[in-house]
């Protein structure tokens, strides 16, 4: 009989997990939000299609990193006017989120500030985002915007902002 022993699934999981937590932690904060544009009196916010980690096209709420000294309020309005050429003015804070992912040689704790932006100036382009992550840029119907979007906090996010905007908040 061998003496070798054989890790079971569970003990193998477990293990994984340990060397996850072994690795560096970096944080890591962002800013970005809705930006609604009323046409017609229907309400519209602009969303942008990047490359997931996997290399696939999603549809998601302009977000990025701050940068010096900003506020989250300040990154918000110059990331989604760099991902989605419109300039807002913020309205008020809608949800923090955090999350956590694995990199190549560390974990990031990413927290999220999202607001509520009103558009009030700038027509659609991706041609000032720096980093060109955002592919593609649309106005999307605030009724539908949640079914484009690729992330269920966004879709909560969404749902915050409709109830604001409707007066149900």
């Amino acid at each position: 009989m061998s003496s070798r022993r054989t890790r079971t699934p569970r003990a193998a999981s477990a293990a994984r997990r340990a060397g996850a937590r072994s690795l560096p932690v970096v944080d890591e904060t962002s800013a970005g939000g809705l930006v609604v544009d009323v046409q017609a009196g229907q309400a519209f916010t602009a969303v942008i299609a990047r490359r997931n980690r996997g290399g696939r096209l999603e549809w998601c709420l302009p977000k990025g990193h701050l940068e010096g000294t900003e506020t989250p309020e300040e990154a918000a309005v110059r990331e989604i006017a760099e991902e989605t050429g419109i300039t807002g003015q913020v309205l008020r804070h809608l949800a923090t989120i955090d999350y956590w992912f694995a990199g190549d040689a560390h974990r990031v704790h990413k927290v999220v500030h999202h607001f509520l932006l009103e558009a009030v100036d700038g027509f659609l382009t991706t041609a000032n985002d720096p980093d060109h992550e955002a592919e593609d840029v649309e106005w999307v119907a605030l009724d539908d915007v949640a079914r484009r979007l690729a992330y269920p906090n966004e879709r909560r996010i969404v749902a915050a902002a409709r109830k604001i905007l409707v007066g149900d908040a």
